[in-house]
């Protein structure tokens, strides 16, 4: 369709029926810009009456000529006239019954003046008084039925037999249709004690079908004080369908509590996300679950909201990616605390965990009742303090803090579909906001305590068996349908959250995408964050180092040299005249390869199958082994331990498995150990804490 057609598309108000139609309005009226020609234009639609008054009185005068005072042609205008009015009264009936009413009045009154005409000459008695008289009031009732078009006011009695009665709504009454640029919005009322929103949701996808739009295209908004009323939405045009580029974050150095930017709707808006709740407009903080199936464009959509959070000045970001950050690997230098899968995402977990309680307390200590944007700043006034004589505490600022965990089937697997439950649940009163991304977050991955605390969705194309999971059962009624898309229309999302007005909620909205044109300006803004961003408080920071230890680090120190904010990971005197690093293991590097072998040493030759494994150690020597390994695994950043970790370090000792596990249940009884929420996995409890 032509840009010029897309400007002309527009609903029209047809005796209480929505029918979609294309005009081609010219920019201008013809015939130049005087009054004279303004006036032409407007009187153009209104002609066509006067024009049929005229041609039947042309009509009358030119068959007085030929048929008057004809027997045999009397006979025949007078089949005629009554089979033309019966023939516009069949055609009618697929109209409403006031328009095929007027259709055939006006059609009997225009044949039977013609037929009158014709045999005993226009200007015989009568005639030309009702020619006169008749014929512009017809005209005018024409006239009056196309200005009646455009009434405000919302039809009575609504018995369009057209597009509503087709989809089974005959009886519904709509009221003015507002048309904006690519959507029109019809009010909707329905039959009292007849028809509820529910019918209305039933037939979205026939009122799609006799548009020629795709299901996604009509939508239905009930309003929540009536079981009868509601608002009709139709997007004729798919405008997400053309590729918009990231070209970096909307608001580079605000503050979290600002709105996301992550994409567009259909309609052009922005597609915004808040995550900070904010007491002044009523809106909670929240945690937000992406889903979407393989190709949909969860990548993209993640990485749109990634880097508007890395761009805030008073946030903290975790992240735990599986995938080894295969996506977000630019963005690393500004991520506070960055975890692979596995052992070091159960440490994250714990630390996200040990950081709730101290997070809350710090808000109730400075009378905070959720976290706001003052949080992070120092605390300098009197009414934010903790200090029991009222006086400004000085306080550094607590930045939010984002828990984002991608790829999360591959957590929940490991640790337990509740894992996130206690975390969801506590986190956002703590200025926490926990972000879950996964393909399919169905009750046997999630559990549904988990996904009731996520309130808040990214949803991207799926299968359509699984829309459930992902969105509200009114949202999908409303006419959204993720699962019509699939993995066809990457980026194509509906975004559910508080502060998003609800009629927005069946809207979809596309991501911006990245390219690899887009990896050069993502290592400009981790380096910007690295410099800019916010740094872990002493009360988060201390809550994550009591439990990961030296897994925590905090984000890199920016190099100065470096304006990309990647460290060299290779020395420079370790570059050698090939230009790469060394060729040699660094344990290996005392060994002089000219050396000669060294004799044989008592045991070489013992056998090394058929030996009983491990040793039994004397109490004092066991005790002495085993907290050597904890405190190995706690340099290592290991913070969460079990029998499958020990396997190396039997092998090295000598030390059966068997032996391992009871000791791991004896350090946990001396609290050097505390258990976790998966069976057999043990978290280290730093030795500074301990003492």
């Amino acid at each position: 369709m032509t840009s010029s057609n897309r400007r002309g598309r527009r609903a029209e108000y047809l005796d209480g029926g929505v029918t979609m139609a294309t005009y081609n309005v010219p920019d201008h009226a013809p015939g130049g810009g005087g009054v004279g020609a303004y006036l032409l234009h407007r009187a153009m639609p209104h002609m066509p009456p006067w024009l049929g008054v005229a041609g039947v009185g042309i009509a009358g005068g030119l068959g007085s000529l030929e048929w008057a005072e004809s027997a045999a042609a009397g006979v025949g205008l007078t089949l005629a006239s009554v089979a033309l009015t019966g023939a516009t009264w069949w055609m009618g009936k697929a109209t409403t019954q006031q328009r095929r009413l007027h259709s055939a009045v006006t059609v009997a009154a225009a044949s039977a003046w013609t037929t009158a005409a014709c045999l005993a000459g226009p200007m015989a008695g009568p005639l030309p008084d009702m020619y006169l008289i008749g014929g512009p009031v017809l005209a005018l009732s024409w006239n009056v039925r196309m200005i009646l078009r455009r009434n405000d006011e919302p039809t009575g009695q609504n018995t369009d037999k057209g597009l509503l009665e087709k989809v089974g709504l005959a009886r519904a009454q709509i009221g003015n249709v507002k048309v904006e640029p690519n959507r029109v919005t019809a009010p909707i009322a329905l039959e009292p004690g007849e028809q509820t929103n529910d019918d209305v949701s039933k037939t979205l996808a026939r009122l799609a079908s006799a548009l020629d739009l795709p299901k996604s295209a009509v939508r239905y908004m009930p309003d929540p004080d009536s079981e009868r009323r509601g608002e009709l939405v139709i997007v004729p045009e798919d405008m997400l369908a053309e590729f918009v580029e990231w070209e970096g974050p909307s608001n580079l150095g605000g503050s979290i509590a600002e709105p996301l930017v992550i994409g567009r709707y259909d309609d052009g808006s922005p597609l915004l996300l808040w995550l900070p709740g904010a007491p002044e407009a009523k809106r909670n903080s929240t945690h937000v679950l992406i889903a979407g199936g393989t190709g949909s464009g969860k990548g993209d959509a993640a990485l749109n909201l990634q880097t508007e959070i890395l761009s805030r000045r008073d946030v903290l970001l975790w992240l735990s990616d599986p995938k080894m950050f295969q996506d977000f690997r630019p963005l690393l230098p500004g991520i506070d605390w960055a975890a692979e899968g596995g052992t070091p995402t159960e440490v994250m977990v714990e630390g996200v965990k040990a950081a709730i309680p101290a997070r809350t307390a710090w808000l109730g200590k400075h009378s905070y009742r959720q976290w706001l944007p003052e949080c992070a700043q120092r605390q300098t006034s009197t009414e934010h303090t903790c200090r029991p004589d009222g006086r400004a505490c000085g306080c550094e600022g607590m930045p939010f803090l984002v828990a984002w965990m991608e790829e999360a089937a591959n957590t929940l697997r490991a640790l337990g579909d509740d894992v996130f439950t206690g975390i969801a649940q506590e986190a956002r009163s703590a200025g926490v906001s926990l972000i879950v991304s996964l393909q399919r977050p169905s009750y046997d991955q999630m559990s549904t305590s988990t996904r009731a605390s996520l309130p808040s969705v990214i949803a991207l194309g799926c299968d359509p068996r699984d829309e459930g999971f992902s969105l509200p059962e009114a949202v999908i009624d409303a006419g959204a349908h993720p699962g019509a898309w699939g993995n066809r229309r990457p980026g194509y999302c509906y975004v559910v959250s508080p502060g998003i007005d609800e009629t927005r909620y069946p809207s979809p909205g596309r991501t911006r995408a990245f390219t690899h044109r887009s990896v050069s300006r993502m290592e400009v803004l981790a380096a910007w964050a690295q410099r800019n961003g916010a740094t872990a408080d002493p009360v988060t920071a201390g809550a994550a180092s009591s439990v990961a230890g030296r897994a925590y680090t905090g984000r890199p120190a920016a190099d100065d040299d470096d304006p990309s904010g990647h460290r060299a990971v290779v020395e420079e005197d370790d570059i050698d005249d090939t230009g790469y690093g060394p060729l040699v293991d660094p344990e290996d590097d005392h060994i002089d390869p000219e050396a000669e072998l060294p004799d044989d040493e008592p045991g070489d030759d013992a056998p090394i199958f058929g030996q009983e494994s491990g040793h039994k150690p004397t109490p004092e020597e066991a005790r002495r082994l085993f907290d050597q390994a904890l405190t190995e695994f706690e340099e290592q950043g290991l913070m969460v331990v079990g029998p499958k970790d020990f396997m190396d370090w039997c092998d090295q000792h000598s030390l059966s498995r068997s032996w391992v596990s009871k000791r791991l249940k004896d350090a946990a009884l001396e609290g050097r150990l505390e258990a976790t929420n998966t069976t057999g996995r043990w978290r280290i409890v730093p030795t500074l804490t301990a003492a």
